[in-house]
């Protein structure tokens, strides 16, 4: 439907018509925008495209929606599938008790009776990442999360990420651009990619320098405790909150 709109050749040309005039019809500075707007809305979805390119573009359009639907909702799949059972309450040690009995209710609910369930929403994996004692626990919450759609499964998504990012290229050369990104940036504030990256290095190279040193904190509070192991993503949220304690909370 709006590849029937934004390829409408008399809706184009009426707008076109509006756009090469906008100088000569006395319009201020937000109406020339909004002109130039919608005639580049249009542009970019391919009303300026020969009745092959427009053919080629709605075919590429089709087949980045399905793939992006079915993206979702093989995550959403994921998401459903995996389910961490505690069976018993001592692995669950520095759980808020709020979350423990967070994660009862779930396990009730799915029809398991004094466990304990947790999952990869937000609300029941971030406090366990947070808080929980057990580093093997907090491993396989923490690889169900961040493993989803790539368990070489019926969910699995890493097909479909080469599918979309080739159609996406696809699509941007089509429309007259290198890539999807200079496509995407072309109507936004930075304009192009050396100017994000630019702007994302600036971001980059200083937070990464203050990751490493608390990284170094966190290493020497693990291994004041006895940890004999090197800090691994997992951990990161579980020594993180133990730093900030000790940086900040003077009650303790």
């Amino acid at each position: 439907h709006g590849d029937d709109i934004a390829m409408n050749a008399k809706l184009f040309q009426k707008i076109k018509y509006v756009y090469d005039h906008r100088a000569e019809m006395g319009l201020d500075d937000q109406q020339k925008r909004v002109v130039e707007k919608y005639y580049n809305d249009f542009i970019r979805s391919g009303a300026g495209l020969d009745a092959e390119g427009q053919a080629n573009l709605r075919e590429i359009n089709e087949k980045l929606s399905l793939l992006n639907l079915q993206f979702n909702q093989n995550m959403l799949a994921e998401n459903a599938a995996f389910r961490m059972v505690v069976d018993n309450v001592e692995d669950l040690s520095g759980l808020p008790e709020s979350n423990i009995k967070a994660a009862a209710e779930q396990a009730e609910a799915e029809g398991m009776p004094g466990k304990y369930v947790f999952t990869t929403a937000k609300p029941s994996m971030i406090p366990f990442l947070q808080f929980a004692d057990n580093r093997s626990l907090r491993e396989k919450l923490y690889r169900g999360y961040f493993m989803r759609g790539n368990n070489d499964n019926d969910n699995d998504n890493k097909k479909i990420v080469n599918e979309l990012i080739n159609l996406r290229l696809k699509k941007a050369h089509l429309l007259g651009y290198k890539d999807y990104a200079s496509y995407i940036l072309d109507e936004n504030m930075a304009k192009d990619v050396p100017t994000v990256d630019n702007f994302l290095q600036g971001l980059f190279v200083p937070a990464l320098k203050v990751a490493k040193q608390e990284l170094k904190e966190m290493q020497a509070i693990a291994d004041k405790e006895g940890a004999d192991f090197k800090l691994a993503s997992w951990d990161w949220w579980y020594y993180a909150e133990k730093l900030r304690k000790a940086k900040y909370d003077f009650d303790e």
